[in-house]
C-alpha cells in the first residue's frame, strides 16, 4: 500500500512540475495539459520502474491467489455436479404432487 502511495504522490508531482514548467514556458489551455500528460508519463515511465514493477508483482502475487482459490471452487463445483449427475433416477410420489387447481391441503398447509 505503501509503494502504490508514493508511487501515485510522485505521478502528482510530476505532472504538477510539468504543468509549471509548460506554464512558464508559454503554454496555455488544452495544449498546457496534454504536453504536462505526455511529459509526466514518459517521466514516470524513466523514473518510476522501480516502485511500478514492486505494485506489479505485488498485484500479480495477489490474483495468483485468487486463481488458485477459484479453481478450487470450480473443482468443487464440478466433483459436486458429478456426485448429483450419478443419481440418474428420479422418483416421483404421487400423493405429494400439486396441480394449480388442488382444492386439498398438501401436507397440512392449507391452501391460500
Amino acid at each position: 500500500m505503501r509503494t502504490a502511495f508514493v508511487y501515485t504522490s510522485a505521478r502528482i508531482i510530476m505532472f504538477g512540475a510539468s504543468v509549471l514548467v509548460l506554464f512558464w514556458a508559454g503554454a496555455r489551455g488544452i495544449l498546457l495539459l496534454g504536453l504536462a500528460l505526455v511529459i509526466s508519463a514518459l517521466l514516470s515511465y524513466v523514473l518510476l520502474n522501480k516502485q511500478r514493477t514492486i505494485i506489479a508483482n505485488k498485484l500479480n502475487g495477489r490474483l495468483s491467489g485468487v486463481g488458485k482459490k477459484a479453481g478450487e471452487f470450480t473443482q468443487r463445483l464440478n466433483d459436486g455436479a458429478a456426485l448429483e449427475d450419478t443419481d440418474d433416477e428420479v422418483v416421483v410420489d404421487a400423493e405429494h404432487v400439486v396441480t394449480p387447481d388442488a382444492e386439498e391441503p398438501v401436507l397440512g398447509f392449507p391452501k391460500q
